[in-house]
């Protein structure tokens, strides 16, 4: 598992492998990651967005932005925390993934980024 704490938001990852298949004539990697959001600080705040940057190991790299996190948009007070499971597909079998949430603070209405850790994606049948 890997964390990191943004302006006393907690953001915990864990991965897990799916699997392969073939679309379109060429090999894909399933990936699967849950990603937990605690409020550690004494304020009420909200995501609102979200921005990713997956790469693989054949140095392709996609930018992913958008509202919310699986269709919703979580409203955290203090000492809660949300949980979310989502994918993503590689065409190789190692890559890593990381980026930010856009949230606001209810108390100040002031935007701030909470970062997500890198993390890495990889297949356990391609690790030495």
């Amino acid at each position: 598992m890997v964390q990191q704490v943004t302006s006393g938001i907690k953001i915990s990852v864990e991965t897990d492998f799916e699997g392969t298949f073939y679309k379109n004539y060429k090999m894909n990697y399933a990936f699967a990651y849950k990603i937990t959001i605690e409020n550690q600080g004494n304020d009420v705040v909200q995501l609102n967005s979200r921005y990713w940057k997956i790469k693989d190991a054949l140095n392709n790299i996609e930018i992913v932005r958008g509202e919310g996190v699986i269709g919703r948009k979580p409203i955290l007070q203090p000492g809660e925390s949300h949980t979310y499971s989502s994918g993503c597909l590689l065409s190789s079998p190692f890559g890593s993934m990381h980026g930010y949430y856009n949230m606001v603070n209810f108390s100040n209405t002031k935007e701030f980024k909470v970062y997500i850790p890198s993390f890495k994606l990889s297949a356990p049948f391609s690790l030495n």
